[in-house]
Order: structure tokens, then sequence, then C-alpha cells
């Protein structure tokens, strides 16, 4: 038999994540049939938020052909932005006013909750307050940016317009434009999930891998989820949490799986004081965005291609770096970029900017999530949020918002 998700190789290169302290998440082998609450397919970060908002009151079961944290969670730079890949400006004319102020807003809640969290559960993975500066670039120039920094104000959002010479003044930076927002974070990716998994185990909840789920088959009760182990798993409900490996038949209209490439520098990189408190993305295609780590690693990216295995070609690793470090150069010609590390990833994009979150067609009792776009941690917690709220029977009041 076949896996009930695609498969995919998720990386390539040494992600710097890999090398982080404190990364155990004790496992166990499947050697006997189990029953829960909810069954969780997929133990990286998006799997870690959902174990860990659904074991305050279910008895939960997550499940990985892997081993915790291995798949996409490695290649993510964990630049957790409330702002979405396409301006609200932008996603307006796809969704509506309406809707796009939800999605904004609902984003920039999502922020907050996940500080909220790191911070009551004392998960050590280096959470820092940041805020972003968004370049205008060939996709958004500086007009566009200047309506959408309005745009976000006149809903509360917490961001202003500077124009090149103020830009120049305050950054050193020589764009026509750009918007400086408050509120995002950085962090390490794989810290984070290691340390929600092992919150949620202190609950009860159990991570079984290496355990490849064969087939999932629903009935009015729950859903039984056959394994290679040769052992079921029965739950009431059932979650896929498998970032990009999607599960087979969720129909993902106009999203993509493409590539993206990363590089991290040496510790202690010499760069401008602000870079230590903020976040930099363009509004260009491709873009580059940088942040830095607290031990004062400079974290680089970006180059993405429309291809899902682009990212596991090695000699391209090579050629995407020096790329990504000569845009670096042209946009801070001070920083002397002395790379430690190179990685590559295959990520998700859809037509809005916004996630898929809602029911498997034909399947009763399971979910879907899939975090397209470069908010991928800030939509695992919003993903956590809304299927939890449907798992116990209270549905989200912006649950539609992800559902198409």
């Amino acid at each position: 038999m076949t896996g009930a998700t695609i498969k995919r190789d998720l990386r390539t290169g040494r992600s710097l994540w890999a090398d982080s302290p404190g990364l155990g998440v004790p496992v166990r082998p499947l050697t006997a049939a189990i029953s829960v609450d909810v069954a969780i397919v997929g133990a990286g970060i998006s799997g870690a938020f959902m174990a860990h908002e659904l074991s305050k009151d279910h008895s939960v079961a997550v499940l990985d052909r892997r081993a915790p944290l291995m798949g996409s969670t490695l290649a993510s730079t964990a630049l957790l932005q409330w702002e979405i890949d396409l301006p609200l400006t932008a996603l307006a004319q796809k969704i509506g006013a309406a809707d796009a102020r939800r999605a904004y807003l609902r984003s920039r809640q999502a922020v907050d909750a996940l500080k909220q969290i790191v911070a009551q559960e004392r998960v050590p993975c280096g959470l820092k307050d940041k805020s972003s500066l968004y370049l205008a670039g060939d996709a958004h120039g500086h007009r566009a940016l200047e309506a959408e920094a309005e745009a976000r104000a006149a809903i509360g959002l917490e961001s202003r317009y500077l124009n090149a010479a103020a830009l120049r003044e305050q950054f050193g930076v020589d764009r026509t434009g750009a918007i400086v927002s408050a509120g995002s974070a950085s962090g390490d990716p794989a810290r984070l999930a290691a340390g929600l998994l092992r919150r949620a185990q202190a609950r009860g909840a159990k991570v079984w891998s290496p355990v490849e789920v064969l087939r999932a088959v629903s009935d009015p009760d729950g859903v039984t989820l056959l394994t290679d182990a040769g052992h079921a798993v029965r739950a009431r409900s059932l979650v896929f949490c498998c970032g990009y490996e999607f599960p087979k038949g969720v129909p993902t209209p106009g999203a993509e799986v493409i590539s993206t490439w990363a590089m991290a520098s040496k510790p202690r990189q010499r760069c401008p004081a602000w870079m230590r408190d903020m976040l930099v993305w363009e509004a260009s295609d491709p873009y580059l965005y940088l942040r830095m780590g607290r031990d004062g690693r400079l974290i680089v990216g970006g180059e993405d291609e429309a291809s899902p295995v682009a990212h596991q070609d090695k000699a391209k690793l090579q050629q995407k770096c020096e790329t990504i470090a000569a845009k670096l150069t042209r946009l801070l010609p001070d920083i002397l970029f002395d790379t430690d590390y190179g990685w590559a990833g295959a990520f998700g994009e859809s037509a809005t900017g916004l996630p898929r979150i809602g029911p498997v067609e034909g399947m009763d009792h399971s979910w879907a999530v899939m975090g397209f776009g470069g908010n991928g941690i800030t939509y695992s917690v919003i993903a956590s949020q809304v299927v939890a709220a449907e798992v116990r029977g209270e549905p989200d009041p912006d649950a539609d918002l992800y559902m198409s």
C-alpha cells in the first residue's frame, strides 16, 4: 500500500536549526493498536502547536514517518510575522475588504498568541520581539506601499510609511520607500516545536515514530488509521499536519509547492545596530529577506523558484547562496557575509497567501492543515485554534477564511 500523504524530499543542505540544543522529543514505536481522542499526523511545527492545544482536554497521539522536526520545520527561517505575503490592499481585491481585514487582524492576534504560549509554557526558543521593514520592490513600488500603510493603519495595525529620504536616514537603505510595522518576532523553529511537543507529552500526549499512516477510513464514530507497523490507530478525530506532503485526495486549488533557499552567517556578524530588532523583506519577486539571530548570526533567504524539486539540486544550492549574498551586498554594502550554513527546502504558496485549514472532503471527523505562504508558523497557531474549536464543537468565527 502507498501512504496516505504525498512523499517529498523536503530539505537539502545543512540547516542552522539542526545543530540547536534541546531538540530531544521522546518517541516510541507502535507495537500495539491504540485508541485516542485525537490522532495528529505530522510531528513538525504545525503538529506541535496542534498537540499542545488539543492535549489540554483530549488524549492525543502524534504520528510521523520521520523523527520529530525532521520535515520542513528545519528549513524554516522563522520570521514570525503577522504580515501576509499578499498586501492587505491586494488581498482585499481577491477576497473582499471585510475578509482581508479579518485575515490580517487574525494573523496579528496569532503572533500575540504565539508569544503568550512561549512565555506561559517557558519554551526556550530564543523568541525575540521584532519590528518589520518591508521595502519597495518590483512587485509593489513606493506608491503601493504608501497606500498599504494607510490601509493597515486604518484597521488598527501598527504600520507607518517611510519615503526614500527617511528610509536612507533611519536605516541607510537606498530604496524608494518602505513600511515599518511593529508586533512581529523571530525564534528558533526547531526548539519551539520540540518544546511544544514536550509540553503536550507532559499532559499525556504520545509521539509515535517512525510510523507511516498508510490509509485512513472514517465511519460515523471516528477514524481508523492503518499503519506500516501493522497496528491500527483508532481516533474520534484526525488532523493531518503534514506541511507540504499533502494528504492524498485533499483539494488544493490555487496552491503550489515551490523551492526556496536560505543561509546563515557565522555568529557575531558585523551588522548595523538596527538589524537586531528588525525583520527585513522586500516587495519583489523573487524577494530577499533577512534577520539577525540572538547569537549575532545573520539569516538571509529567498530566490524562490516555481518548482517542487529544484531545492533538491545540491549544485543549485551553492549558486543560489551566491546570488542571495550578492543581493544582500547590494542592499547593505557594509555587511561582509561570512557563510556558515546553507540550505534549501520545499515551500508552499497560495493565490491569496492564506493557508488551507479545513475538513477533509469525503472523510468525516478529519481536518487538514496546509500552511501555504511565508507565515507558516503564524498559520500553525491559527490552525491549532481553528481545529481545536471544531473538535470541541465550538466553531471558530474566522474558520471560513481558510476553507477554500
